[in-house]
């Protein structure tokens, strides 16, 4: 007899650097201008982006959504066919390697109750695709920064909305209305306290891999913390479920209830 799903109307929602991978976006552009020879060249390149890493990581700490668009700048002149083709090496030789031990069957979990899974990235859509094919997760439900291209050449901007910070909360309204989920019955897991406002748009936030400040603030709100990096016979007795009913808070983070 056919089972209809539980939660049918419902979507998890999942940052992806340092929530589903150990990686980020700096780590990708690093492979990326070690391999493009038209970003400048390949052994420069890769000097100045060492170089220029506490630059980023400081203005990532200030705005994440100025980081990207400084960051993003870097991609200028990049023709488009041979960074989607490196998407696939950059997958391969960096991603897969760097997948948090748990990551996959916290997805499995989730699509198996009926649930809607859908990538929430500040990274570009391309490097997310080899990704998302290896999660199950569809193109469509892929939420990333699009890099806008001339001619297949790219211009070092984003195409709006940039996904950062309280944009993926919007964002995430946009996508429930369009594909009629119920934001209320949905999840979203972040490890950063920065996507904060994706948490507090769902009525099952979660903590994964959490910094101290969301960590603490899920200690507050009573929300469950995941730790996708810990082998499955060793956190299963005591880690919240990823499904598990969490009681619906609202505030700011400054104010928990």
């Amino acid at each position: 007899m056919h089972t209809q799903p539980k939660y049918k109307n419902s979507a998890a929602f999942y940052d992806v650097d340092g929530t589903l991978i150990k990686v980020n976006i700096v780590h990708a552009f690093a492979f990326y201008a070690s391999r493009h020879a038209s970003l400048v060249a390949s052994a420069r390149n890769t000097i100045k982006t060492a170089l220029s890493i506490p630059v980023f990581w400081a203005a990532d700490k200030l705005s994440r959504k100025w980081f990207n668009e400084i960051f993003y700048r870097s991609y200028e002149g990049a023709s488009e066919d041979r960074l989607v083709v490196l998407a696939e090496e950059l997958f391969e030789d960096v991603i897969l390697p760097n997948i948090y031990p748990r990551a996959k069957d916290l997805i499995e979990e989730s699509r198996r109750a009926g649930v809607r899974q859908v990538l929430v990235s500040g990274a570009l859509d391309f490097t997310m695709r080899p990704l998302a094919r290896y999660l199950g997760v569809d193109d469509v439900d892929v939420i990333a920064n699009q890099l806008e291209f001339v001619d297949s050449y790219a211009t070092g901007k984003l195409k709006k909305p940039f996904v950062a910070g309280a944009t993926k909360a919007e964002i995430m309204r946009a996508y429930a209305r369009q594909h009629g989920i119920d934001l209320a019955e949905s999840w979203a897991y972040t490890d950063s306290f920065s996507d904060y406002p994706m948490l507090a748009v769902v009525g099952h936030p979660t903590a994964c891999n959490p910094d101290l400040r969301l960590r603490s603030l899920a200690r507050s709100y009573d929300w469950p913390v995941l730790d996708l990096d810990e082998a499955p016979d060793r956190s299963v007795a005591r880690r919240p479920q990823g499904l598990a009913p969490v009681r619906r808070i609202r505030g700011r983070p400054d104010q928990p209830e």
